[in-house]
Parts: C-alpha cells; sequence; structure tokens
C-alpha cells in the first residue's frame, strides 16, 4: 500500500519541505532507508543519517534546523517520535486487518462470533463460545467451551485458551501462550500426591497484553485475573489464583506462585520471581533477577534474592564487595589485642 508525503503530512497534522508526491511503500530506520521507504529522526545521535538517507520521506521534528542539503522529502511534525508511532500504528492495523472463517476452521454450531471476525486455518472454537466484533483469532489457536473473548482482540497463531476463560477488549495474546492451564496443587499424603481439580478460571480485564509463550495458570476456585492495562513480557507464568493490578508491566522470564496479589502501577524487570500468598503493594519496582519473599510497601524499589530495599541493598553491597579488606582489618586488630595482653 502506498502514501504520498502530503497525505502522510494530512495524516499527522504536519507540512511538507520537498516532493509532496514522493511516495513510500514501506518503513525503515533511518540509517537504513532506501527509495520508496518512510522513516523518522528523533535521537539526535543518529542527526548525520538524514543527511546522507536515500529513504523517500523522513519524519522530522518542526524545529530541527538542518546544517546541510538533504536528498529526501520532509515532513515536519510537532513530535517526530510519536508521529512515526502513529504511522505504525496504521501500518500494523492495515497489515492485521483480516476477515472471514477459514474452511480450514471449526467453529461449534453453538458458537458466536460478532462482525467483522477472522478465524485462521485450523483454529477451533468449542460450544458455547461467545466473541465479540472485529476479534482476529490466527490458524491454530484453540478456543475451549463458554469461552468469551469481547471486541477487538487478538490471538496470534497457537494460543490456547482453556474452557470457561473471559478475555477482554483490545486484548492481545502472542503465539504460543496458553491462558486456563491447571494450577499446580496436589495434596500430598504417604501415598503420593493426589491432583487437586482446578475448577477455576482466567480473566483478563481489557487492554492486556500477553508476549508469546506464557502460562497463565485457572484457580483452584474462584479466577486468576489480570487487571486492566497489564503488559507482560514472553516466557512468564503466572500461577492459580493469582491477581495482577492495573497496569502493572513485567518484564521477560517472570514468576509469579499461587494466590499473590500485585498492585496496580508496578514495574518488574526481567527474571523477577515471587513466592507465593504475598501481597506486592501499587507501585512497587523490582530490578531484575530479584526474588520477593516478602511483602512489599508502595512505592519502593526492591533488588537481590531475598529482595529487600533498593537503596539499603546498595548501600550493604557495597561493605560487601569490601568484605575481604574487612576481615583483614578485623584480624590484624584481633591479633594486635593478643599481643597487648
Amino acid at each position: 500500500m502506498q502514501f504520498t508525503a502530503a497525505q502522510i503530512a494530512q495524516l499527522l497534522q504536519g507540512t511538507v519541505e520537498g516532493d509532496a508526491n514522493a511516495t513510500v511503500a514501506r518503513l525503515s530506520k533511518i540509517e537504513e532507508g532506501g527509495p520508496g521507504s518512510l522513516s523518522f529522526l528523533a535521537n539526535p545521535a543518529y542527526t548525520q543519517h538524514v543527511y546522507t538517507t536515500t529513504a523517500s520521506v523522513v519524519i522530522i521534528g518542526k524545529d530541527f534546523a538542518l546544517t546541510a542539503p538533504v536528498k529526501t522529502t520532509l515532513v515536519r511534525v510537532a513530535d517526530a517520535q510519536g508521529a512515526f508511532a502513529k504511522v505504525l500504528e496504521m501500518y500494523n492495523t492495515i497489515k492485521l486487518d483480516k476477515k472471514g472463517v477459514s474452511p480450514q476452521a471449526v467453529v461449534a454450531p453453538t458458537a458466536k462470533l460478532g462482525a467483522d471476525c477472522y478465524v485462521g486455518a485450523l483454529a477451533f472454537i468449542g460450544e458455547n463460545v461467545r466473541i465479540g466484533n472485529n476479534v482476529r483469532i490466527y490458524p491454530q489457536c484453540y478456543v475451549g467451551d463458554n469461552v468469551t473473548i469481547a471486541d477487538n482482540t487478538t490471538l496470534f497463531a497457537n494460543v490456547t485458551i482453556y474452557s470457561d476463560c473471559v478475555v477482554g477488549a483490545r486484548c492481545i495474546i502472542h503465539s504460543g501462550t496458553v491462558i486456563g492451564s491447571d494450577g499446580f496443587r496436589f495434596a500430598t499424603g504417604p501415598d503420593g500426591g493426589a491432583k487437586i481439580p482446578q475448577i477455576g478460571n482466567v480473566v483478563l480485564e481489557d487492554d492486556v497484553e500477553i508476549g508469546a509463550n506464557c502460562a497463565i495458570d485457572r484457580a483452584t476456585l474462584g479466577s486468576t485475573i489480570l487487571r486492566k492495562g497489564v503488559k507482560f513480557d514472553n516466557l512468564i507464568h503466572i500461577a492459580h489464583n493469582v491477581e495482577v493490578g492495573e497496569n502493572t508491566y513485567y518484564a521477560a522470564g517472570g514468576v509469579v506462585a499461587g494466590s499473590t496479589k500485585i498492585g496496580k502501577n508496578c514495574m518488574f524487570s526481567g527474571q523477577v520471581g515471587i513466592i507465593g500468598h504475598l501481597k506486592i503493594a501499587d507501585g512497587t519496582i523490582i530490578a531484575a533477577q530479584s526474588g520477593i519473599s516478602k511483602d512489599t510497601k508502595a512505592g519502593e524499589a526492591y533488588m537481590g534474592s531475598p529482595a529487600w530495599e533498593a537503596s539499603k541493598y546498595r548501600k550493604s553491597y557495597i561493605h560487601f564487595r569490601n568484605l575481604e579488606k574487612l576481615v583483614e582489618r578485623v584480624e590484624k586488630l584481633e591479633k594486635a589485642a593478643r599481643q597487648a595482653q
């Protein structure tokens, strides 16, 4: 799909410098731009590329002052990075604009699909499923019985949603993720562990995004819940009956054990592990590879394993690095004390 510089400027409420009829059909980084591509300049570290790029059109800040001639057509906007993000969003919308049910898909007779849905080849939609408008379900997805999916949600290829789970509006679930697998609970005894049936479900509220190859376990009773606006990276495991508060972000490789309650507006770096039955307060920040073994305080940052307040950790770590010297000093003092006796 092609656009002219004039059309891009109109979309972004910008102005054109150069050929208003210059056309683009793809997006590129400014240092890799070529004929027919659209790029942008926002980071000053890449300024030199605006003078050498062969991209047909470059989005640039309205206040950026050129110091040499350019070969490209410029579209000047108030915020170059924000404008390019808008272009990316539009491009993605066009690319993912699929509709219709593939003849190779299986849709149960009791399932109901809203308007303008897409169901790809080899996808399976179970009994009594309720799917809203403009939902996209890519090939080889599995949607179990009694699942509800609200409007404008996307399931990429090979997503599995077990029975009775609820997915809100405008959610994005990436490939390989499993929603509603059994929680890990066994009643141990002299004859071994007996599996405790997991009869709850998973609820994803609106605007949740889950990365690739995540596992969100269903509750033993009740619901495992990801509140509105939660964003997960890849490879995250959320155990049974966990609740994750609104607008919490979790980087890759994280694990949360059963029944822990996480507040809103938290930010967790990669490979953070949290044990079960804790209360993680609103606004908690946790550094990478930390292990959380106790409740946190609102707005505090934590690091280490087991983790504790980041400010105290950093001070103590300085002493730890000097531990060998401290031991030598203590040994000298003890030796001097013995000799003085």
